[in-house]
Order: C-alpha cells, then structure tokens, then sequence
C-alpha cells in the first residue's frame, strides 16, 4: 500500500512539527500536545466540539474511542464524567501523543491501543463514540458502525459525529445494525447519531 501520510494511515517516516494546543471543553481546561500526520493537528476539529457539547453518558461507567486521535474525544470525556477510557487508532505516531496527552490531563484510568479498528479490541463497553476518518472511505466508517454492535454490553450505546452528506448512510446502516438511530443533534453541517444494543 503506498503512504499517502494521511491521518487514517500509520505513517513514522513524516518529520516531526509538534505543537500544544491548550483549549477549554466542557468546561475543563485540556491541553493536546499534536504533530505532522495525525487528524487536526492545529485545532480541535469543530465536529468534535459538537460530539463533545452533545454528548450524554447515561450510566456508562466505561468508554471505548475508536479512531481516537492524540485523543480529543476519549480524554475529554473520560475527564469530565470520570469514565474508564479505552482508546484505539491504527496511527502509532497519534497514539503516542494520547499517551503523552493522558498524562497531562491526569486522565489515569485510560488504556491506549495500536488496532486497525477492532482489530485488537478484546473486552465489550457500555459505550462506544467514534468520529469515523471520511477519508479513509465508506467501507471503514461502515466497518466502525457494524462492528461496534459486537462491543458494547447490551443496553450499551454507539454516538457518532459525521457530516451532513455522509448522514442518510450512517444512519441506514447504524439501523440496519442495532435496529434503532437517534440523531442527537445537527450543527453547522456535522450531525450526531446515536444507536442502543437491545434497547
């Protein structure tokens, strides 16, 4: 497979522009240290403000981020409602900037993981969130929403955040999937779904 040094891709070989973005979300002051090769590098991207703003943990005690990033989502997430966070990406160089992030968030109870999406996911969740990589292209967004039925306890929810024109067929297969999809909430173009295991 030729490198393309996209964000969705575990590319080393990229020199190195790190940068530390310092940010308030949820009302917590984050810091996110970033680099070249990994999705956002010089912003926290406005559809995971969107997830983040409008997303509820109902009574999940543990969380599963699939294409987490240097981890926006997990680590915000696991910060502000005290969640056990486990957080997975097939980008190595992204997954070391989680490590170092978690650390500087004092995110303790965190696990980070090398794994092409579920790949290496082992245990089942009450929730899963993802904001699924567009353009690595529809069959790895569909593999994110299909797969995550099988790793989340039941009553266990999946929220998503995708874009406007990509909705109608997330939303498609999260039903066909788990049977129901709520859109949670529409924003500037993103939209957030959300799906329940055997509600």
């Amino acid at each position: 497979m030729v490198k393309t040094n996209m964000y969705y891709e575990d590319n080393q070989d990229l020199s190195h522009d790190f940068q530390t973005l310092t940010v308030e979300l949820l009302g917590q002051s984050m810091r996110f240290k970033t680099d070249r090769g990994v999705f956002s590098k010089n912003g926290i991207d406005y559809g995971s403000r969107v997830l983040l703003e409008n997303y509820q943990p109902e009574s999940a005690k543990s969380l599963l981020d699939v294409g987490c990033g240097y981890g926006t989502l997990g680590l915000t997430l696991a910060k502000k409602f005290d969640l056990g966070v486990t957080m997975v990406d097939v980008n190595s160089r992204a997954l070391d900037l989680c490590r170092q992030n978690a650390i500087d968030n004092a995110v303790s109870n965190s696990k980070i993981e090398l794994s092409n999406i579920y790949e290496s996911v082992s245990e089942k969740y009450d929730a899963i969130i993802s904001n699924p990589p567009i353009r690595a292209g529809k069959e790895v967004v569909h593999e994110i929403l299909a797969g995550a039925f099988g790793h989340l306890k039941d009553g266990g929810h999946l929220t998503i955040v995708i874009q406007k024109k990509q909705a109608p067929s997330a939303q498609k297969k999260m039903e066909e999937v788990f049977g129901n999809c709520q859109l949670v909430a529409r924003d500037k173009g993103y939209f957030i779904l959300r799906s329940y295991k055997n509600i």
